[in-house]
């Protein structure tokens, strides 16, 4: 998984506004896509940064403008310069540790989400930033690295009478988050299935590799709740109709994808309340192992406890001890302590002490 915190240290004594990537470098060209459609139109290509200064605007149709990796600042700083975006939304979208959030503006709505993938060979979850710009007319994606996670999104789009043509730029944005959280379906039931592994392997055997797998599940699982929780707030906002970049007809859709979000933050909170359980199964599992090691470790401390009081008192070498004279002397003393030991092995037994 990703730190919780990347590093700063480079924006110390910067003003606000300078255009400063954090985060790691997922990608080392920048892909630019521009998609321009309206009921009976649909083109697609890409562009390079020459191609992106020479955009002309649109007076009829939507354009969706998708950046791919953040590794070219200026490409960034020359999206923000024609359409207007303030610099202190640049800068949060080169800041890859920002948590999913909504700023509303006069002209364009920014939104910031979170997109999670598993990479199976690895066994680890990774989150990247989307970043979303929402203008009357376009719509700006800005995600770390390519990805293939929106090329449903295209494929509808792609289609002669797709009603999805009809519809504004608000009806777009929330195709890619409908995207973004079905996808979050798609990690949490990889997620689930491995937390029912490690809850088998509990009922056969614990070891310290199933600890250590709990507590990497339970790290994973803190990242998928803080990557999820704050796009509620984000979709309630834009649910609620308080811009009018978003259409009436639009919220209905939102209020379905809110109910997405609050069925995905339930399944998180479940695995999460499974894992807590789990671990404590572990450790009192741990704990009753060892009381049962103290427990036999103890039955045989105390049934040598007369026996060495025996050989303690025959083995102080005194003269006048008769019986050391008596033939017999030595088999009758291995009866008297094997009887002992019998005896308390049984009475043992019979409290089910043992």
């Amino acid at each position: 998984m990703q730190k919780l915190v990347k590093s700063r240290s480079r924006t110390i004594g910067l003003p606000p506004g300078t255009l400063v990537h954090i985060g790691e470098k997922k990608r080392e060209t920048t892909l630019i896509t521009l998609i321009d459609y309206d009921e009976e139109n649909f083109e697609q290509k890409s562009i390079d940064s020459r191609g992106l200064e020479n955009l002309q605007n649109r007076e009829a149709g939507i354009r969706w403008l998708n950046v791919e990796g953040l590794s070219d600042v200026n490409v960034l700083e020359t999206v923000g310069r024609i359409f207007n975006l303030h610099p202190l939304i640049l800068e949060d979208i080169l800041n890859t540790d920002q948590r999913p959030r909504i700023d509303v503006n006069d002209d364009y709505i920014f939104i910031c989400a979170k997109m999670l993938f598993y990479h199976k060979g690895a066994g680890e979850f990774e989150i990247d930033q989307v970043s979303f710009i929402l203008g009357r007319n376009y719509v700006i994606s800005i995600s770390e690295k390519d990805t293939d996670v929106f090329e449903p999104v295209v494929k509808r789009l792609q289609q002669g009478m797709s009603r999805f043509r009809k519809l504004g730029a608000d009806y777009l944005v929330y195709s890619l988050l409908d995207v973004i959280v079905d996808n979050y379906f798609a990690v949490l039931e990889v997620f689930g299935d491995q937390v029912e592994t490690v809850e088998d392997e509990m009922v056969v055997r614990t070891s310290r590799q199933t600890l250590g797998t709990i507590h990497k599940l339970k790290r994973q699982i803190l990242f998928l709740h803080k990557s999820v929780w704050p796009l509620r707030e984000v979709l309630s906002f834009l649910e609620r109709g308080e811009s009018l970049l978003v259409q009436e007809s639009t919220e209905i859709y939102i209020r379905d994808l809110y109910d997405h979000i609050v069925q995905v933050m339930d399944t998180t909170e479940t695995l999460r309340d499974i894992l807590s359980s789990m671990l404590d199964v572990y450790l009192s599992s741990s704990s009753n192992r060892m009381n049962e090691i103290m427990k036999v470790l103890t039955i045989i401390s105390t049934v040598f406890m007369p026996l060495s009081f025996i050989v303690g008192v025959y083995g102080m070498n005194l003269k006048n001890m008769p019986e050391l004279n008596w033939p017999w002397m030595y088999p009758v003393l291995w009866m008297i302590m094997l009887g002992i030991s019998l005896f308390m092995l049984m009475y043992f037994k019979r409290k089910k002490w043992w």
